[in-house]
């Protein structure tokens, strides 16, 4: 058989991989890894993923013969288990892929681990987590190892057959998480049975449940050299199983996520169980029992003699028989077992010195033939390959269906052949036995599957559509004349389908085609439909508004697809059609100037309207400027002007009373015409409004003295909102003064008393004095008397506050001299252990580097150094290199240019050798000084460890950039090694 055709290939992947450490016996793989047992008790772990081989002795401190019994590897190739055989009994051993040498687990002292059941979901490179023990006597252990322990965490009994005593010769393990935790499924084999375990919580909790409870198995008696089970894993979940049982390869389905009620036993998650009979993979009278057992997605590879018989696990059929290249010490033992690396999707035989790899090439290529075969059409379709076995699979079902006269299922699956069938045969099949609705079926079925590239294809078959649709509308309105009235007849609802069609095809549609037809065979209606559309609007918009059908017109207006000049343009005459749909229509349309409906609004305006209806425009332009804060003085004089026609003037002041423009700079607080409301109002006799408005232009004595004419309250009112100008302010109320004093009618005494009760209104800004030249001239002083003695108390008030106002200000300022006099005499006591907070070391005694700091003059031993009044001392040098260091780099290079500046005047005062006090030298003093005081306040303004600098820095980087050359020398860089194979010496 040619290579590139088969399934499986077999090829050596290493010929004495047990290196010479005896034969082998047992063999695990995990993740390109794999692990032998030898018969001298060896364990050899070849690694293909990083060229690597290891051996170890697991006979240590064991005497006579010993042998690896089994050896189990996680799907990560990370944890290992082995258990060694001999004269001194049986133990297990741990070893982690990092370890040098195998850790024993003492807890299992004298057991045989048939099997181990990884936790694929939760396992780890460091942990392997919760894992299940299988051992000869039938008992289920619980173990956990994390590799930082170097020992096992945990061994727990879970389980033990009772009723029926026999070795666990492999187990599975899956879980998954639900709502109240994780759910553990497990199952187990023996050489007779298959045991079924699941639950909710810790694997203890989960076998606890079965000591007051049946557990749930499978039986099937009969002999087999050793009873496997087999999960086939894809992305990390098992899908389906196997058990190789002496009766047969009993296989099914794993659905894990299924819900089970608990009265059936929840232990039943396997689905399309099924028994693959042995008489079945060979042809003589007694059935040959396979040794091994491997699974992959679609065959099982069953190991008989020294071969490998491959069997479809759908068709049951035999379709390779894979050979060995063995040495010919190897033949007569023959291949020992099969295993699986479900991580790198390989599998593997081995004999006693061999190992053979065993690789998928395209197993389902040819699946999709084996599905159809056996009418699994669903199936079929998943695993085809290419388009025209996807063909091939419609073409059967559509045969099938239109056998059985199921016309209309037919023809949704001729609809799906592309290739091995004509559009011409596929119709006239549906012609020659007069069915036009499967026709029609076909036809729209065949437009889905259409590609856009088929333009002339697809405008072709709408139209035929188009016309089959129509022809059977006409004929259901022949066949039933109350099909019209039943609005649940067979006509309503093709009459939706119809237009349901024409939305979708519209575009593909020839429209002046479609336009004659739908005209030819009568139907207005969709007519209509139709050129809404093809967007014809202004059509179908003006044969609503003749039907007097606002609604359906303001229905078009409103589609994303309508412009919006024909809202301006239908405006007039829908609002007086329907005002109050038309208004709402407005409302909820977005992108529409209002500028442009003032026409349409002016004309609903100018007509009658009753007493007590609401408004649709007044309604329409408070949305404009309250909801959609227009600013258009149009809209704003429009609202402005229909206010002011209402009897009731509450709304309009309220208008006006709204800032609309508040909080935008240099912008107006409202947007109305100001000349043009007052002009309006004046007009309209609205005299508040009028007050309003002149307030608003800054006019407030006009505002006074027409409020005056309204009521005086309002001139109060008017006279209160000048803030700003005490002078204006004052004019006014004096106007009101005037006019108050000048309306009383009662007599003299009572009115002054109300005009003193006047004063008091004007909180203190009027006095007595500015009234009185409002009273009469022959009004006598004595009724002025209180007035006049409580402002004369006023002002003597007045002149002893600001006398008491300067003895505090005499006072506070002899307090600050006093203060600038003591700061003269402060000073602080330094410990003289105490230490410099940037160096370490001493203030006061210090090494000769120290003595003579640039710009400073050393007093005797010490070096200058500053103070803080928090207690952190630093030499003057040590604080000068952590401030420039530690601060922006402009103000570093001040202190820096300070420092030099400083440094040079006291190198030319050294050079003075006379000594003697000169006009220059006093200069150089004074400025040297100067520089001093400058520097001072650059580096010692505040404690640079309590100050602001020390808080800037909580925001810097831990690496700086100019560090970032170093962080990257300390990058790991991932090595390559990708090769599989391994020398290994002979």
């Amino acid at each position: 058989m040619d290579r590139s055709r088969q399934v499986f290939t077999v090829d050596l992947l290493e010929r004495f991989a047990a290196k010479g450490r005896g034969t082998i016996t047992c063999m695990a793989a995990g993740n390109d890894v794999i692990i032998l047992g030898t018969s001298k008790g060896w364990l050899i772990r070849h690694d293909f993923g990083v060229g690597d081989s290891y051996d170890f002795d697991l006979t240590v401190g064991r005497t006579g013969e010993q042998s690896i019994h089994r050896v189990f590897v996680d799907p990560g190739g990370s944890h290992c288990i082995a258990t060694v055989t001999g004269n001194g009994g049986s133990e297990s051993y741990y070893i982690h892929a990092k370890w040098n040498k195998p850790r024993i687990l003492s807890k299992l002292k004298g057991l045989v681990v048939n099997a181990v059941a990884w936790n694929r979901q939760q396992i780890t490179e460091v942990s392997t987590k919760e894992i299940i023990l299988g051992t000869d006597n039938g008992q289920l252990h619980e173990m956990a190892v994390d590799e930082k322990d170097k020992k096992e965490k945990y061994i727990k009994f879970l389980f033990e057959l009772t009723e029926l005593p026999e070795a666990f010769t492999d187990i599975q393990m899956e879980t998954a998480s639900v709502m109240t935790g994780t759910r553990y499924y497990l199952m187990a084999v023996t050489p007779t049975r298959l045991y079924s375990f699941t639950g909710i919580g810790s694997p203890e909790a989960v076998f606890a449940r079965y000591l007051d409870r049946a557990v749930h198995f499978m039986e099937l008696p009969g002999e087999i050299p050793r009873s496997e089970l087999h999960f086939f894993i894809k992305q990390r979940r098992a899908i389906h199983f196997a058990w190789l049982s002496g009766a047969g390869i009993y296989h099914g389905g794993l659905n894990f996520g299924a819900t089970h009620s608990s009265h059936d036993g929840d232990e039943n998650f396997v689905e399309n169980k099924a028994l693959l009979n042995y008489s079945k993979l060979s042809e003589g009278s007694e059935a040959l029992k396979p040794s091994s057992l491997a699974v992959s997605e679609f065959h099982f590879l069953l190991l008989m003699g020294n071969k490998v018989k491959v069997v479809n696990r759908i068709s049951e059929q035999i379709i390779e028989e894979l050979q060995f290249d063995q040495t010919s010490e190897s033949v007569s033992r023959g291949i020992l077992g099969l295993c699986s690396d479900a991580s790198a999707g390989l599998f593997y035989a081995y004999d006693q010195n061999s190992i053979f790899q065993v690789s998928v090439n395209e197993e389902g290529r040819d699946m999709w033939k084996v599905y159809l075969d056996m009418k699994d059409y669903a199936s079929a379709l998943v695993n085809c390959g290419d388009p025209l076995q996807r063909d091939q699979v419609y073409l059967d079902q559509a045969e099938a269906a239109f056998a059985n006269r199921e016309f209309l299922r037919a023809a949704s699956f001729y609809a799906k052949i592309n290739y091995i069938l004509s559009f011409e045969e596929i119709t006239l099949k549906f012609i020659s036995v007069s069915e036009q609705d499967a026709l029609r079926t076909f036809l729209l079925r065949k437009l889905d599957n259409l590609t856009k590239d088929d333009k002339c294809q697809i405008t072709m078959i709408s139209t035929w559509t188009t016309e089959l649709y129509l022809d059977k509308i006409n004929r259901l309105l022949l066949e039933d004349d109350t099909a019209l009235e039943n609005r649940n007849s067979e006509y309503h609802s093709i009459i939706r389908e119809f237009r349901a069609f024409l939305s979708d095809c519209k575009d593909v549609l020839d429209e002046a085609t479609t336009m004659k037809l739908l005209e030819s065979y009568g139907r207005v209606d969709e007519l209509v439909f139709f050129a809404n559309l093809k967007e014809q609007y202004e059509i179908v918009i003006h044969h609503y508004i003749q039907q007097g059908e606002a609604k359906k017109a303001l229905d078009v207006l409103q589609k994303p697809s309508v412009t919006v000049d024909l809202q301006y343009k239908f405006a007039p005459d829908l609002i007086m059609l329907d005002a109050y749909e038309t208004v709402e229509s407005w409302m909820t349309t977005k992108n529409l100037s209002p500028r442009k409906l003032i026409p349409a609004m002016m004309r609903y305006s100018s007509e009658p309207h009753a007493k007590n209806e609401t408004h649709e425009v007044i309604k329409y332009l408070e949305y404009c400027v309250h909801r959609l804060h227009n600013e258009d003085p149009g809209i704003h004089n429009l609202l402005l002007s229909l206010y002011a026609k209402q009897e009731d003037d509450s709304a309009l002041l309220r208008f006006l009373q709204c800032k609309f423009g508040k909080g935008r700079e240099n912008g107006p607080e409202f947007f109305y015409d100001a000349k043009y409301a007052l002009r309006l109002c004046l007009k309209e006799k609205r005299m508040r409004a009028c007050v309003h408005i002149y307030s608003m232009m800054s006019m407030h004595e006009e505002a006074v003295a027409l409020a005056l004419q309204v009521d005086p309250e309002l001139a109060m009112a008017e006279a209160d909102k000048v803030e700003d100008d005490e002078d204006l302010r004052k004019k006014l109320w004096l106007m009101i003064a005037k006019h108050v004093i000048k309306q009383e009618k009662g007599a003299k005494r009572e009115n002054i008393r109300k005009a003193i009760a006047f004063l008091k209104e004007t909180d203190g800004l009027l006095k007595i004095e500015d009234i009185l030249p409002f009273f009469p001239d022959f009004a006598l002083i004595d009724d002025f008397k209180e007035a006049i003695c409580s402002s004369l108390e006023d002002y003597n008030n007045q002149i002893e506050q600001l006398k008491q106002e300067m003895n505090d200000a005499t006072h506070g300022a002899d307090n600050i001299r006093n203060d600038i006099g003591a700061l003269a005499q402060r000073y602080a006591i330094i410990d003289r252990d105490e230490d410099c907070g940037v160096c370490r070391r001493k203030i006061l005694t210090v090494s000769g580097e120290y003595w003579m700091t640039r710009g400073y003059t050393a007093a005797g031993p010490m070096a200058p150094f500053y103070i803080f009044p928090c207690g952190h001392t630093f030499h003057a040098q040590c604080l000068i290199a952590h401030v420039t260091r530690c601060t922006t780099e402009s103000q570093a290079e001040q202190i820096l240019d300070l420092q030099k500046q400083l440094t040079l005047l006291g190198s030319e005062a050294r050079r003075d050798q006379n000594g003697s006090l000169n006009e220059e030298s006093t200069t150089s003093t004074a400025t040297a000084d100067k520089l001093r005081s400058q520097l001072d306040d650059a580096i010692a303004s505040e404690c640079p460890f309590c100050g602001d600098l020390m808080i800037r820095e909580i925001s810097l980087p831990f690496v700086s950039p100019e560090e970032a050359l170093q962080v990257t020398s300390w990058e790991i860089k991932p090595t390559l090694a990708n090769q599989r194979g391994l020398s290994l010496p002979a």
